[in-house]
């Protein structure tokens, strides 16, 4: 699956076997999720957010009649365009250089942070604007143009809340959905040039005072750096779909755009665009069409952006494009649905993942990005209910997918030890009793035992609360059910005619 040398190059343009950037986790799953588990402010504002997201999804979804067919087209329309990735990406190119763009060929993060750094300091600018990506927030943009000397101002407006506060996004569509509107306030207030110092919460209030904010910036940015939720192989044409018009001022109004994009945003033709144009609005925002859609190929004189570059990022795609198993999560188009309604992230939000990507997709995603041993604990952030599997609009298994890449993480770990651990030593026993049906059925007969120790909680119902070490740490955070007083097989024994 790797893809082949174009005519005229003398090296592959993408062959990174594994990103860089930002996607590797600060410390553990588990650990960040206990912080965010014990802020009750987080979980009230997650709560209500994502419980919105699902109901306006849910009514435009309902209204659709063929939607699975939309689905499991868009799952064959990626499938297909993942299979033809080499000769794609080089009918894009080809396509977007006769239209006037420039393309370049980015291996990893450093690479795309070096091309767009040198892109911005040509034109002599030391600010941009930028519209909401998640690539450039995945190989750490910003960080990189600060460090240049550039100033990368973000003009979503819950992108441009997060940067304010120093903050890191929580949501892959909504990056302040861990905000309420008086944290908001108190953030303008606090980092906003320029604010009326008599600023309320009001919704529409805090809107005005950032379109003041960023309409200054918009009319003077001579650059802008923008991402792609899609591109056209056939014509070159790329495209950002919005909700506040931000995107549409960055990607008219400078002389210099420059887009970042994952190469695997690519669709083969406009007709199969218009199925994602169906299933992406209705699963991230929950309405039927997103208020500006925006097309563009290459440069046309006089209108628009006069120097147009197209930088085409690798990261560890073909190292995932190589995976059969994990593949598919290289069909996601951002739409965040699997987000909003996982009980999981609704309760630790975005942060606990300490990756760009968060949820399941990012569950599955960034372990595979970076390998799964620097991301090792997010595959098991995930009850595996398969509420994210229903929601994806392109039907990625992504229950299938964390159990996959627990499996490799186990296997890395075994190959990596010299004495089992207590877990690994635990399962094999259980997997040597659970293969024979004599030891089966002597096991299930002394865990009876358990049945001492169980304790009516009220209601009648017995519960075991403690167990000893290593059991403790499942008891530690919820209590364990006692065995039942009659086994299967002894129920089944005692019905007329039973056998076993």
């Amino acid at each position: 699956m790797t893809p082949q040398v174009p005519p005229g190059r003398t090296s592959l343009p993408v062959v990174s076997p594994r990103g860089v950037g930002q996607l590797r986790g600060a410390q553990s799953f588990p650990d960040a999720a206990r912080g965010a588990l014990a802020d009750p402010q987080l979980r009230r504002n997650l709560g209500n957010a994502t419980a919105t997201i699902r109901a306006k999804r849910e009514a435009v979804v309902g209204e659709v009649p063929d939607w699975q067919a939309l689905r499991a087209a868009g799952a064959a329309i990626k499938d297909d365009t993942l299979r033809r990735l080499p000769e794609l990406l080089v009918q894009l190119e080809e396509r977007v250089t006769a239209a006037g763009g420039t393309v370049h060929w980015a291996r990893d993060a450093a690479e795309a942070n070096a091309i767009v750094t040198r892109l911005v300091r040509a034109t002599g600018a030391d600010e941009v604007v930028k519209v909401k990506s998640m690539a450039t927030q995945e190989i750490g943009l910003n960080e990189a143009l600060a460090d240049a000397g550039i100033h990368a101002l973000e003009t979503d407006l819950a992108e441009l809340i997060v940067q304010l506060a120093d903050d890191r996004p929580s949501h892959i569509l909504v990056p302040a959905i861990h905000r309420n509107r008086t944290e908001i306030r108190d953030i303008f207030l606090a980092h906003m040039e320029d604010v009326d110092p008599d600023l309320t919460d009001e919704p529409r209030v805090l809107t005005m005072a950032a379109r003041r904010y960023l309409r200054r910036k918009f009319l003077t940015a001579r650059v802008a750096v923008s991402g792609a939720n899609f591109a056209v192989a056939d014509t070159g044409t790329l495209s950002v779909v919005e909700s506040e018009g931000n995107g549409r001022m960055c990607l008219t109004l400078p002389e210099t755009l420059i887009t970042v994009m994952g190469i695997e945003k690519l669709v083969p033709t406009w007709e199969d665009l218009e199925v994602f144009l169906q299933l992406l609005p209705r699963s991230a925002t929950g309405e039927r069409m997103n208020p500006y859609t925006s097309f563009w190929t290459g440069v046309h004189p006089g209108d628009g952006p006069q120097d147009v570059h197209l930088v085409l990022l690798d990261n560890g795609r073909t190292a995932v494009l190589a995976d059969e198993f994990g593949r598919d999560a290289l069909r996601c188009i951002r739409c965040s649905a699997c987000l909003n309604v996982c009980p999981v992230y609704e309760r630790t939000g975005g942060h606990a993942y300490g990756s760009v990507y968060p949820g399941p997709i990012g569950a599955v995603l960034s372990p595979q990005l970076t390998g799964v041993e620097d991301n090792a604990s997010l595959p098991y952030a995930s009850s595996l209910c398969g509420a994210c599997f229903d929601a994806c609009p392109v039907a990625i298994d992504i229950p299938s997918m964390l159990v996959h890449l627990r499996e490799q993480h186990v296997e890395a770990q075994a190959a990596a030890r010299t004495l089992p651990t207590v877990e690994a030593a635990a399962m094999k026993a259980a997997a040597w009793m659970m293969s024979d049906a004599l030891r089966w059925s002597a096991a299930q007969r002394a865990a009876r035992v358990g049945r001492l120790i169980g304790r009516d909680r009220g209601d009648g119902d017995r519960r075991i609360r403690t167990l000893p070490p290593p059991m403790s740490g499942w008891t530690a955070t919820r209590d364990a059910p006692v065995p039942a007083s009659q086994s299967f097989r002894d129920w089944w024994r005692g019905r007329e005619g039973g056998t076993t």
